[in-house]
């Protein structure tokens, strides 16, 4: 089932304003709003500015102090 805009734009804001408090999220989005933020563009160029091995420590380095909690569904 996909998600609706709404549910996309409720959870885009949970995760903003749980990882960077009201202020910081309204901010970031004006930031977003003003700049024409293009996302896609940013991600290729951060990553065409990144070695494979780089990009690989950093995911390693982020799993270990994010690991994955699971959320099986028991039958």
């Amino acid at each position: 089932m996909t998600a609706s805009t709404v549910e996309i734009m409720n959870r885009g804001m949970k995760c903003l304003t749980e990882q960077m408090g009201i202020i910081e999220a309204e901010r970031f989005i004006s930031i977003i709003i003003r700049e024409k933020f293009d996302y896609t563009k940013w991600q290729r160029e951060y990553f065409d500015a990144k070695t494979p091995e780089e990009i690989s420590r950093e995911a390693s380095q982020y799993e270990q102090s994010h690991p994955f909690p699971g959320n099986a569904v028991r039958l």
